[in-house]
């Protein structure tokens, strides 16, 4: 398994705003997927799509992107044919708002062992009683965050894995207050978290996986993206 990460650059033909940035290049990938017979029945199915996003960088010190500017949007996923698929296509694709203009693919390869995941975007868990603090114990959020980061890797894989997996040492919220991220005309709320990864054979495989894929939901919404730390 290999997790590879599209550096796409995007130039902006109209100022966003960054709270409106999501919904933009959310916009531009689904736009590209619809284009292509497989990759439609992909973009509609349920089914786990293997590939997350992160907000464009560097981000603006007054939270506006600017017309004109040119910025990174990463692209990762699992799944090589998908960054190829995006690597070709995007290549001068355009919206109202946002053009892409090229990039560079590189494979991430953590030199040591994973000795944290750090959210670079919330980390969404959804449910039909919004934000979770008031509604389930952390251990119900803990379990709910690592149960669907192993049926992903499940699902791609095709390995089984044992439900007392230990996956990390620790967990840090970073926000105070729930994060938000515009999603179909409502906010979904989420986290920025911290996971100290625990050193053990299957912590590492889910840790690298999740580069790839993003934890919790969402993923291909720019939910979830982590980048790490290793040893």
């Amino acid at each position: 398994m290999k997790v590879f990460e599209f550096q796409c650059k995007i130039k902006f033909l109209k100022d966003v705003e960054y709270q409106n940035v999501y919904e933009k290049t959310t916009y531009l990938l689904d736009s590209v997927l619809i284009k292509d017979e497989q990759y439609l029945k992909f973009h509609e199915s349920k089914d786990y799509k293997f590939y997350v996003t992160d907000a464009p960088w560097p981000v603006e010190s007054d939270g506006i992107y600017k017309k004109g500017h040119v910025y990174t949007l990463r692209i990762r996923s699992v799944d090589g044919n998908l960054i190829e698929f995006f690597i070709k296509h995007l290549y001068q694709h355009q919206t109202k708002e946002l053009l892409c203009i090229g990039g560079e693919v590189r494979m991430i390869n953590p030199k040591r062992m994973i000795s944290k995941l750090y959210s670079v975007t919330p980390v969404i868990l959804k449910n039909d009683f919004g934000y979770w603090k008031a509604e389930i114990s952390l251990p119900e959020y803990e379990e709910r965050l690592i149960v669907n980061l192993m049926k992903k890797y499940q699902s791609f894989t095709g390995e089984k894995i044992e439900d007392d997996v230990h996956l990390y040492d620790s967990i840090l919220f970073k926000n105070k207050m729930p994060v938000k991220i515009p999603y179909k005309n409502i906010h979904l709320l989420g986290d920025k978290i911290d996971l100290e990864i625990a050193n053990n054979e299957m912590a590492q495989k889910l840790a690298y996986f999740a580069l790839g894929v993003g934890l919790g939901e969402n993923n291909s919404r720019s939910c979830g993206f982590v980048n790490y730390k290793y040893l």
